[in-house]
């Protein structure tokens, strides 16, 4: 096991981390900018070592500082956590020619699946459905509409190096795919620095499904089954759930199969999620992989019981999956988590300042994920969100209680935060009916505007 690791993050996952390393007796280092001085993240790592300004583009993106701290501190690896470096090939192969270990996938893995469209031939070869689409990048204008023309309109242009929302556009008609064109590639470059676009076939009504992996480094792989994410808006999920309702038993064991066998061939290892899109016949179609842990791990961990942190650092550490994971993997229960985030409940815009009073749930059932606490400061130079909130139950029904009485009882005073938005969705009928799909959320938020206006 290592000795030392050094936490490349902030924020909740900065001491999801170091918990974990705490637990597996690892000595722990952070890194933080000027604006994170007073972060628990800092207060609760062995060291801690400040790497730059606030700006994430001078601190936390920095990859010389950070190396340069790795090297100060003689760590033997490094977790990058979710966003910021996780998925930088570069940074990965900067760690392996430091003789430091990068707890994630090999660079050479990770480059590929980070090009959507050669992760999407990736998973083709492997006969696990991808939505109809381009075979490769369009050149062209004309090249798309072609394309377009064959796959049948609605169709979406996605950015080849893309995520996050940006460098996509949905195209209903031959008439809109020029301009759509021209504006998702200067998106794309200006974001990514590579503006080439690639076709899919766009589903109406869709639902976000997503499969948990781990890959040890002897060639073993394991699904740890699907999240529910459709509850997002502008491509960024707000609530997840595990199991999804509308997953059958065979369609589990059946695309597990299929990723594993995808996963093994490519040589992936550590954690990682495959997303896809399900149509309303409930066929499931491969969108793209992330390769590192996701925000919304917890559920999983709760109907599993699996330390999908603990594995990262035994998986890293040349352990295989049989001395990690149960002999047999199986559901228990259902797991839901809200995505707390510092902003406007209606508007939904950034609320950064200091809470004057932070009170988090508890009670049977109920974990909070989070590095706020009372007299902190919320910055306004990172990500909005300041909590995770997992409610578990024996059943969906039970799960959904629990975060009802969780969320009445989450205090966050000095700043807005969404737990209104949250509260309001826990209320609708639609939503606890689980009939909701990907644009369930707009539709959602423009029913509350029209209330409003007409009261």
């Amino acid at each position: 096991m290592f000795r030392k690791v050094l936490v490349a993050n902030r924020g909740e996952i900065a001491l999801r981390v170091l918990n974990a390393c705490r637990e597996l007796g690892i000595r722990t280092v952070a890194v933080y900018s000027e604006a994170d001085r007073t972060s628990l993240h800092v207060r609760f790592a062995d060291e801690a070592i400040c790497i730059g300004p606030a700006r994430a583009a001078d601190s936390y993106l920095n990859v010389p500082a950070v190396i340069s701290a790795a090297e100060i501190a003689d760590v033997d690896a490094i977790h990058p956590g979710y966003g910021l470096l996780s998925e930088n090939a570069n940074f990965a192969e900067v760690c392996r020619a430091s003789n430091i270990k990068f707890i994630g996938p090999p660079p050479e893995v990770t480059r590929l699946m980070g090009e959507k469209e050669k992760a999407r031939q990736a998973m083709k070869r492997a006969k696990v459905p991808i939505l109809p689409g381009s075979d490769g990048v369009l050149a062209t204008v004309e090249e798309a509409l072609a394309c377009a023309g064959e796959v049948g309109y609605p169709v979406i242009l996605k950015a080849k190096a893309g995520g996050g929302g940006r460098g996509m556009r949905i195209v209903r008609s031959e008439e809109e795919l020029p301009n759509h064109f021209n504006a998702a590639g200067t998106e794309a470059a200006n974001a990514f620095g590579n503006g080439e676009l690639y076709l899919e076939k766009f589903i109406e009504h869709g639902r976000h499904i997503e499969f948990q992996m781990l890959a040890d480094e002897h060639g073993n792989v394991a699904s740890l089954f699907e999240r529910e994410c459709s509850i997002q808006r502008r491509h960024q999920k707000m609530i997840e759930e595990a199991p999804s309702t509308q997953v059958t038993p065979k369609m589990r064991e059946e695309l597990g199969r299929s990723l594993c066998r995808s996963l093994k061939e490519i040589g992936y290892q550590n954690a990682g999620t495959v997303e896809f899109l399900m149509d309303a016949e409930k066929r499931l179609y491969f969108i793209e992989m992330n390769t590192r842990i996701q925000v919304e791990h917890p559920v999983t961990e709760a109907i599993t019981g699996v330390d999908i942190v603990k594995a990262q650092l035994r998986i890293a550490a040349g352990e295989p999956l049989d001395s990690i994971l149960p002999p047999r993997l199986e559901i228990h229960g259902h797991a839901i988590e809200c995505r707390i985030n510092a902003e406007h409940p209606e508007r939904l815009t950034p609320s950064a300042g200091k809470v004057t009073a932070f009170n988090v749930p508890g009670g049977n059932g109920v974990r909070v994920d989070t590095a706020l606490y009372s007299e902190g400061m919320v910055p306004p130079y990172y990500d909005s969100l300041i909590a995770k909130l997992i409610a578990y139950g024996a059943d969906r029904d039970e799960a959904m209680a629990r975060m009802r009485r969780a969320l009445g009882q989450f205090v966050v005073e000095g700043i807005e935060t969404s737990i209104p938005l949250h509260q309001a969705i826990f209320d609708d009928e639609a939503f606890r009916a689980a009939k909701f799909d990907t644009g369930y959320l707009e539709r959602f938020l423009a029913a509350r505007a029209r209330a409003r206006a007409s009261a």
